[in-house]
């Protein structure tokens, strides 16, 4: 039987897992902002129905679609969050930790992309 030692100590096992545990929270936040926005879109096209008024908002908007690719965004943060946690505590196990900033640079780009088309898409609709 094979014994596998834990090289990392318990510090460096414990911050591997409170930055998991950070990650999983800025995914949720993800999702819940585009659950918000999905929700809004409807919430306002719900309302000018209600005033008579069609042309309160565009029906070809943008905004449940960005609300769907924020939450999609938000599910795949946490299955790397999950994947560079795993890798991390293999990596402390073998006593050979290799820092990697991918999925900080994956989300910055997604965030600056999406930040670019929302301030876009405002400026459009107003």
């Amino acid at each position: 039987m094979k014994h596998t030692k834990n090289v990392g100590n318990v510090s460096d096992h414990l911050a591997n897992e409170r930055t998991f545990l950070a990650w999983i929270r800025t995914s949720i936040g993800i999702m819940a902002f585009g659950f918000v926005v999905v929700k809004f879109s409807l919430f306002v096209k719900q309302i000018s129905l209600l005033l008579g008024k069609d042309n309160i908002i565009q029906s070809r908007g943008y905004s449940s679609m960005f609300g769907i690719i924020l939450v999609a965004a938000g599910a795949v943060t946490s299955v790397l969050s999950y994947v560079r946690f795993k890798q991390t505590e293999r990596q402390l196990k073998e006593g050979a930790y290799n820092h990697s900033s991918l999925l900080i640079t994956l989300l910055t780009a997604f965030i600056f992309f999406a930040s670019f088309f929302l301030i876009a898409y405002l400026l459009k609709t107003t």
